[in-house]
């Protein structure tokens, strides 16, 4: 019990001895429970080679799962004894999944395979675990626009977040150089607007180039099986279509929705190089129903109960068309608008109406707060604490993920070895003192801090071996920063939390993910003679 990941609130020995399953081991599934009976039979199951038959009440070989509703809702209690099975209670179907992967841990990495390496009958450590989350949100974004990540990987990548007890994963699915999910209304989204003819190599200074044509997008009903993956794994999906700004790939299928009278939109491909774009969404009534007919669409395929906040970036627009463009002026002076950045207000305005109208909640990067935001929007902090602050101080939900901090796409080390090296170190011991609910905030304005999240922007990650090693190990620290009640950032056992990762380590070589290894990166995980960015120094505090 000394190597759970992320740590659980309390942990003890309910008797001495083990519990062995073995084939007559029952899985004796309470009501509302099915969808962690399935995930254990298909996980442990395979892992093991056990059937895991369904079992009754009363039977000692079994692994019981119930709900209280007494209990927190993602909260459970796990108990071992030689004599009752396992039992797992959580305070809702949520709280016994996770229940379910402690005990996935307590069985050793060998049940992290899809198929038993042993013919020895797994043994569980008789526990009284008790647990519960810090924060209601524990997030992972992947950037899936500027390096297209198949189906299949994005699957696997909701069961390593289940695997660490995370159940937000926010979904970037269009920026400047690709559009990555069907629009059946609008076909050249896709068509057009998913592929690039070449990309930028290392950092968008660097000099390389690949010229292999990329892209790719997942259908609707690719998006429905994510979304329904999600779910089974209480999973909430947070899609987010980023306008006005980051938009070149949509104007590109459709140049009406650009400033057409300060540049020929016509002459735009889907942008081949990394940083942001000038070119921005036109603000007129075209481009509005536009957008809305993209979101219907988009509500159909993610469903509140899995869905229930919508994400429309709102980040690094450039206003300098706006500010030379006829139109867009003529539109400020109709709605009596000061400035650019009321524009870009007005624009977030009218989708948070639109969707509060339809049940949703708009969520925006901290760019939103620039020039008023709409009652009801929250906000994901990302040039660092203080918009996430003043979001929270005036009564707005927020999502604290502070580039400086938990930005997985920054290097781990400073060593010349780290592939593409981008932004500040930021180690496996920076992100596990990483919190949240900065000093100094305020009782009522932290109880808007709804949690954190670790955003992986993909520019220097091509494929999925890139993407696992700037993820892992660190997303495991984040993880147990989410869910622990961890101490002040410089009074956590850190040295405690390496000796839990000695474990978790093989966990992942079974899972088979290419993580950074401690001692710094493999051969074939370097990336010599290929230009990052590296920022010296420590990030500030802002």
């Amino acid at each position: 019990m000394d190597n759970l990941i992320p740590a659980p609130v309390r942990a003890g020995a309910a008797a001495p001895g083990t519990f062995a399953l073995d084939r007559a081991t029952t899985l004796t599934a309470g009501s509302g429970t099915g969808t962690t009976a399935r995930w254990l039979r298909t996980t442990l199951g395979a892992a093991f080679g056990l059937p895991l038959a369904p079992g009754s009440d009363g039977t000692g070989n079994t692994v019981h799962l119930r709900i209280d509703p007494a209990k927190d809702p993602e909260g459970y209690r796990l108990t071992v004894t030689p004599d009752a099975g396992v039992q797992i209670t959580g305070g809702s179907a949520a709280g016994v999944f996770w229940g379910a992967q402690t005990l996935r841990q307590l069985l050793g990495p060998q049940a992290f395979r899809r198929a038993p390496v042993g013919s020895a009958a797994p043994r569980v450590p008789c526990a009284d675990i008790e647990d519960s989350p810090r924060f209601p949100w524990r997030g992972l974004m992947l950037d899936v626009a500027r390096h297209f990540m198949p189906k299949d990987d994005v699957l696997r990548y909701l069961d390593l977040m289940a695997a660490h007890k995370l159940n937000v994963f926010h979904f970037h699915l269009t920026d400047d150089q690709g559009w990555r999910i069907e629009i059946r209304r609008h076909p050249r989204l896709t068509g057009t607007g998913a592929w690039r003819a070449r990309s930028k190599y290392g950092h968008r200074a660097s000099e390389l180039w690949d010229d292999t044509p990329h892209g790719g997008f997942y259908t609707q009903d690719d998006i429905r099986e994510i979304v329904a993956y999600a779910a089974e794994r209480h999973i909430r999906v947070v899609p987010e279509i980023d306008i006005p700004g980051h938009s070149q790939a949509a104007i590109s299928a459709y140049p009406e929705l650009g400033n057409t009278d300060v540049i020929d939109t016509s002459t735009l491909s889907v942008w081949d190089t990394w940083g942001i774009s000038p070119n921005v969404l036109a603000p007129t009534d075209n481009t509005l129903r536009f957008f809305e007919g993209v979101f219907e669409e988009l509500l159909e395929l993610f469903p509140a109960a899995t869905s229930p906040f919508i994400h429309v970036g709102g980040d690094e627009c450039l206003k300098d068309q706006w500010a030379r463009s006829p139109a867009a002026q003529a539109r400020m002076t109709e709605l009596g608008l000061a400035d650019e950045d009321e524009l870009q207000s007005w624009f977030i305005r009218h989708f948070d109406a639109w969707l509060t109208a339809r049940g949703r909640r708009l969520i925006g990067w901290d760019e939103i707060l620039e020039g008023g935001l709409a009652e009801g929007a929250a906000v994901s902090s990302w040039r660092g604490y203080a918009g996430g602050v003043a979001a929270a101080e005036a009564g707005h939900d927020v999502v604290m993920c502070p580039e400086q901090q938990v930005y997985l796409d920054h290097r781990q080390d400073a060593g010349p070895d780290e592939p593409m090296p981008i932004g500040y170190v930021r180690t496996l011991e920076d992100v596990y003192r990483f919190e949240p609910v900065p000093r100094g905030l305020s009782e009522q304005a932290a109880a808007h801090v709804l949690g954190t999240q670790a955003n992986v922007w993909t520019e220097v990650m091509q494929n999925r071996a890139r993407v696992d090693y700037q993820v892992f190990p660190r997303l495991a620290a984040l993880a147990e920063v989410a869910w622990s009640p961890l101490p002040a950032p410089g009074e956590r056992d850190f040295a405690g939390f390496e000796h839990r990762m000695a474990e978790h380590y093989a966990r992942l070589d079974a899972l088979g993910v290419g993580y950074r290894p401690p001692g710094g990166p493999l051969p074939w995980q370097r990336r010599p003679g290929v230009l990052g960015r590296p920022i010296e120094g420590p990030p500030p505090q802002v």
